[in-house]
C-alpha cells in the first residue's frame, strides 16, 4: 500500500487489489506528509486558511489527532512535517515568511507544541525536516541555501545555521536538496542539486577520533562529488544510504559511501521519494531460491534489502521487488495541469487530457487505464468530447489545432489535424444527432465542422464566425422544438448569447440567426438547456452575482431570476444529470465552482436549502463532467494534476432540503431577522401601503383590504426595502410575475400575494447586498487624486449618469439628486408631490460640492453608513 496527496485529499491505496482508501479532512491542498517506521501512522499536512496537520491511523483509515495554529503569526499552514521514529513526536515547518519549527507531543496534546524556534527569512524556505534516528532530541532542517541543526530538550530549543560558501572548499556546492544524519557518527548529509554530498561534523578542532557525540553546532567538514546528476533524494534503509537522482538511478552506499549496488534500468523519471516497506526483523540474508543480484564489491554478495517504491517527477509509480529485481509500474499518471474531462455517452468511461499530451481512457468502474496515448511535445491537450454515438472523440490543443480519434483505440481519425484557431481551444461540442462539431476558441471565434457523409475523414470544415468581443465562456447544442433540426448558440463574457443557423450555413459562410445582451451587469458564466419539467421551453444561466437565470429558448426573454448557490464563489459550470426516465424521474442539476462542485434540486426556485457543495479542488475546478448514467461526477484540478471521482448522493440533498423546511420557511431565513425580525415586519407595512397608495393616498372612500398588491406597486416596495433594481431588473421582475401562468392559462398575472413577494425580493435583490468595495472601485477609476482620496468633478458626474447606463432625463436627475439631499419632501414624485425642476440647478449648485469622493457620496447624497463602517475596517 501507498499513500499519495491528491489535490486535499489523501489516497491509501492497494495497487495490488487495485483499492483505494480516501482520507479527507483537508480543506487546502495537502504539502507534505510522513510516515512513522512501522507504518502505523501516517501525516500530512497542508497551507492556507484554516490549515491543519492531521495524524491517522492507516489501519482503519481513520483521523487521530489534528493539530491546528501551527504559526504565532497566523500565516497557517506547514511545508514540512516529520515524526521520531518510535512516533512518539512529531515536528512541523511553518509556511509563513518568519518559520516556525516545532516539536509536537501529538499523543498526548494537540493543542499547542512542547517547544518551537522561530526561525530568520534569511535562511530560506526550509522544506525538510529529519530527527536523528539515534538520538531523536536532535534535528535537522534544510533550505535551498542553508541547513540547520537543532537540539531540543523538555520546553527548549536551539539552533546553528553553519555556513557555506563556493568560496570554503574552492567548489560549487549547488542548492540542498534532503539531509540525513549518519549512522553510528556525529556526522550528517546533505545532497545537492548538482551531485555532491556535503559533510557536516561538530564544530570542534579536527582530531582523528571518530566520535558518536551529538550536537547541534556543526560545520562543514568537507564536499564529496558523489556523481554529475542532481541528488533529489536521500534517505537511509538499515546500514544502507539511499540517493535518488535526476538521473532516474537509485543507488546505495554503505556508512563510508562506498557505492554498494546501483539501479539504473527503471526508466521512470527523475526520482523524488524513495519508500521501504516495512518488514518486521527484517534479515538481510539471501535464503534458498532466491534471486537477489550481487553487490558491488569483489565478493559480489547478495544485495539483499527491503522491497521500496520510488515516485517520479512525471508522476510515475514503481514498485521495486528486491528479490528478482522486478519493476512494476503502479501509477502513470499526468505530470501537468489537466483541463480536458469527457464521459462516455453510453459506457462507464472517462477521457482524460492534460498539458503534458498525455490521453487516457478510463473505465471508471474498474478502476483502470483501458488505452492511453501520449503526444509529441508541445501539444497540450486542453479540451475534449465525445459524439453522442460514442465513435468519435475530438481533443482541442492549446495550439488551436482539433485532431478527431477513434474513440476506442485512439488512433487518428481525420487524416490532417484542423488548424483553422491560431489560439486554445477552450470548448468542444457535437450536435445530438453528430452532424456537427463546434470549436470556440481564445480568439473569441466560433469554428463549425460537419459530418461527411462520403470520402476518407468524418468530418470536414464549415464555417468560422466571430460574434463576440470577449471569452466565449459556453457552447451548447440542441433542437428547435418540434424537430431534429440542431440548434448551437455560444454565451459570452460580453454578456451575449449569439444563435447560429446551421441549416443556411455553407462552405466559409457561417450564418447568425440572432445577437442578444442578455444581461445589464452581470456577467454570464456558463449555461444548459432547462430539463423538461415545465410546459415552457428554457435556457438556464448562471452569472457572477450568484443568480440563476431561465431564459424563454424562443423569445430570450428573461422569465426567472434565482438565486444560486452562495458558497464562495459564483457556478462556473451547469450540467443537467443524465438520468432514465427523463419524462417522470425527479431532476438534479450539476455545478461548480471555483473550487467546489455541488448540486441543485430542480425545478430551481431560490431555496438555499435545495443545493449543496464540497470542496473539489483548493487550487480550482477546471472543468467537470457527469457519468452517462447521472450516477457519478467528475472534476478536475487543473495544475494540482487530480480528478476527483464523486458519487452522487440524492437522498442526502432530499433530506437536506426536507429539514430546511417547506413553502416560505426557508425563505423567511434569508431575511434578515427571520420571519419574527424588523425586515418582514417592514415588509408587511409597505405591502398594506402599497394597497393604500394603489387605491389612491388622499382617498375618502372605504380601503379594500386584500391579500394582494397590483405589479405596478412592486418597484416601490423593493426601493423601501432597500433593494434599488434598475428599469431592466424591474421590468424582469414584473415580466416573471406577469407571465408565469400564460403557458398554463393564456392570461397575464397582474397581482401578486405577500408570499410571492418574498420570493421574488429574495431571488432579485443583490446576493451579498450593496457593496462598499464596489463605490470605492468606481471612483477609483473614474476619479483623479486629492487629499481626500479620489474624487470625480461633480460637471463629470452629472454628465455620467444621464449618458452612462440606463436613460436618465435632466429633469429626472435633477428631482432625484434634490431628494437625496433633503431639499424635497421624501418620496419625491413616486408619493404625488409636486416638484419644481425650475430651482433644481440652484439647490444642487448650492448642496452638491465641485469634487466628490467616495465617502461624501455614500454617505451624504446616497445616506449609507457602509462605506465609512467599511473604511473603519480597513
Amino acid at each position: 500500500m501507498i499513500l499519495y496527496p491528491c489535490a486535499h485529499v489523501g489516497v491509501l491505496y492497494d495497487f495490488k487489489n487495485n483499492k483505494q482508501h480516501i482520507l479527507q479532512g483537508h480543506t487546502n491542498s495537502i504539502t507534505c506528509s510522513c510516515v512513522s517506521d512501522d507504518k502505523r501512522w501516517l501525516v500530512t499536512g497542508d497551507r492556507g486558511e484554516d490549515a491543519m496537520v492531521i495524524v491517522w491511523d492507516t489501519y482503519s483509515g481513520t483521523p487521530i489527532q489534528t493539530l491546528f495554529d501551527l504559526s504565532p503569526d497566523g500565516d497557517g499552514g506547514v511545508v514540512a512535517v516529520a515524526l521520531t521514529p518510535d512516533a512518539r513526536y512529531l515536528a512541523t515547518l511553518s509556511s509563513s515568511r518568519n518559520q516556525v519549527l516545532s516539536i509536537w507531543d501529538w499523543t498526548i496534546d494537540g493543542e499547542s507544541p512542547i517547544c518551537s524556534a522561530q526561525l530568520s527569512p534569511d535562511y530560506g524556505v526550509q522544506d525538510f525536516i529529519c530527527f536523528n534516528p539515534e538520538d531523536f532530541h536532535f534535528l535537522i532542517t534544510n533550505s535551498h541555501s542553508q541547513v540547520l541543526f537543532y537540539h531540543w530538550e523538555d520546553t527548549a530549543i536551539e539552533y546553528f545555521a553553519p555556513p557555506l560558501t563556493d568560496e570554503d572548499f574552492n567548489k560549487q556546492v549547488g542548492n540542498y536538496s534532503q539531509s540525513i544524519f549518519q549512522s553510528n557518527s556525529s556526522r550528517a548529509l546533505t545532497g545537492t542539486s548538482i551531485g555532491n554530498l556535503v559533510v557536516w561534523d561538530n564544530n570542534k578542532p579536527l582530531t582523528k577520533v571518530v566520535t558518536t557525540e551529538q550536537s547541534a553546532d556543526k560545520k562543514a567538514l568537507k564536499i564529496i562529488k558523489l556523481q554529475e546528476r542532481g541528488i533529489n533524494v536521500l534517505t537511509t534503509t538499515d546500514k544502507y544510504i539511499v540517493v535518488g537522482d535526476m538521473a532516474g538511478h537509485v543507488k546505495f552506499f554503505d556508512q563510508t559511501l562506498k557505492l554498494i549496488y546501483w539501479y539504473q534500468d527503471f526508466h521512470l523519471g527523475p526520482i523524488t521519494s524513495v519508500s521501504f516497506s516495512h518488514v518486521p526483523e527484517f534479515i538481510p540474508a539471501a535464503s534458498e531460491g532466491t534471486n537477489y543480484p550481487g553487490d558491488a564489491t569483489i565478493s559480489a554478495k547478495k544485495f539483499v534489502i527491503k522491497d521500496f517504491v520510488v515516485g517520479t517527477s512525471i508522476a510515475i509509480f514503481g514498485n521495486v521487488t528486491a528479490d528478482g529485481t522486478k519493476v512494476e509500474v503502479i501509477h502513470r499518471e499526468h505530470d501537468a495541469a489537466i483541463h480536458a474531462l469527457a464521459s462516455h455517452p453510453k459506457s462507464p468511461y472517462l477521457v482524460i487530457g492534460s498539458y503534458s499530451g498525455l490521453i487516457q481512457i478510463w473505465d471508471y468502474e474498474k478502476k483502470k487505464v483501458m488505452v492511453s496515448r501520449t503526444f509529441e511535445r508541445g501539444l497540450h491537450i486542453r479540451c475534449c468530447s465525445f459524439d453522442p454515438k460514442g465513435e468519435y472523440l475530438a481533443v482541442g490543443f492549446t495550439n488551436g489545432t482539433i485532431r478527431i480519434l477513434d474513440a476506442i483505440t485512439l488512433n487518428e481519425e481525420q487524416s490532417e489535424p484542423f488548424r483553422y484557431s491560431k489560439d486554445v481551444i477552450t470548448h468542444l461540442v457535437f450536435s445530438h444527432n453528430s452532424l456537427y462539431l463546434a470549436a470556440a476558441d481564445a480568439e473569441y471565434a466560433l469554428t463549425v465542422y460537419k459530418k461527411q457523409l462520403d470520402g476518407n475523414d468524418p468530418y470536414d470544415y464549415l464555417g468560422r464566425y466571430r460574434a463576440h468581443y470577449k471569452s466565449i465562456n459556453d457552447v451548447i447544442f440542441g433542437v428547435y422544438l418540434d424537430t431534429d433540426i440542431p440548434r448551437l448558440m455560444t454565451l459570452g463574457e460580453d454578456r451575449v448569447l449569439v444563435e447560429y443557423d446551421l441549416e443556411s450555413s455553407v462552405r466559409d459562410n457561417l450564418v447568425v440567426t440572432s445577437t442578444d445582451r442578455i444581461e445589464q451587469s452581470g456577467v454570464p458564466k456558463c449555461m444548459a438547456w432547462y430539463p423538461p419539467i415545465t410546459k415552457e421551453h428554457f435556457i438556464v444561466t448562471a452569472n457572477d452575482q450568484f443568480k440563476f437565470k431561465l431564459f424563454n429558448a424562443t423569445t430570450k426573454m428573461c422569465r426567472k431570476t434565482l438565486l444560486g448557490p452562495t458558497f464562495g464563489s459564483p457556478v462556473l459550470r451547469l450540467s443537467v444529470l443524465p438520468t432514465d426516465d427523463p419524462a417522470t424521474d425527479k431532476r438534479y442539476l450539476a455545478y461548480h465552482t471555483e473550487d467546489k462542485v455541488g448540486l441543485v434540486i430542480l425545478p430551481l426556485d431560490g431555496n438555499p436549502h435545495n443545493s449543496m457543495s464540497l470542496v473539489a479542488h483548493p487550487s480550482g475546478v477546471t472543468n467537470m463532467t457527469c457519468s452517462h448514467d447521472g450516477r457519478y461526477i467528475f472534476t478536475a484540478g487543473g495544475s494540482d494534476s487530480a480528478v476527483h471521482m464523486w458519487e452522487v448522493n440524492k437522498n442526502a440533498l432530499e433530506a437536506q432540503s426536507k429539514l430546511g423546511g417547506e413553502d416560505l420557511i426557508p425563505f423567511y431565513g434569508l431575511l434578515e431577522g427571520g420571519r419574527e425580525g424588523e425586515l418582514f415586519a417592514e415588509l408587511e407595512d409597505y405591502f398594506y401601503y402599497a394597497q393604500i397608495r394603489s387605491q389612491g393616498v388622499d382617498s375618502q372612500e372605504i380601503r379594500n383590504v386584500s391579500v394582494k398588491i397590483v405589479l405596478s406597486e412592486v418597484p416601490f416596495v423593493m426601493r423601501a426595502l432597500g433593494f434599488y433594481p434598475t428599469e431592466q431588473e424591474i421590468e424582469d421582475m414584473l415580466n416573471e410575475v406577469k407571465f408565469s401562468q400564460y403557458v398554463e392559462t393564456g392570461q397575464y398575472v397582474e397581482e401578486i400575494d405577500l408570499g410571492d413577494l418574498i420570493k421574488l425580493y429574495v431571488n432579485h435583490r443583490p446576493a451579498f447586498g450593496l457593496s462598499a468595495e464596489k463605490v470605492l472601485e468606481a471612483f477609483d477609476i473614474l476619479g483623479i487624486p486629492t487629499n481626500n482620496g479620489n474624487a470625480v468633478d461633480r460637471g463629470d458626474l452629472l454628465d455620467m449618469l444621464q449618458s452612462k447606463g440606463e436613460h436618465m432625463t435632466e429633469n429626472e436627475l435633477a428631482e432625484y439628486l434634490c431628494t437625496l439631499l433633503g431639499n424635497n419632501e421624501e418620496g419625491g414624485s413616486s408619493e404625488l408631490h409636486n416638484i419644481d425642476p425650475t430651482v433644481a440647478g440652484d439647490l444642487i449648485d448650492q448642496n452638491l460640492p465641485h469634487h466628490i469622493t467616495a465617502d461624501m457620496f455614500s454617505q451624504q447624497i446616497l445616506g449609507f453608513s457602509m462605506y465609512n463602517d467599511y473604511n473603519m475596517v480597513q
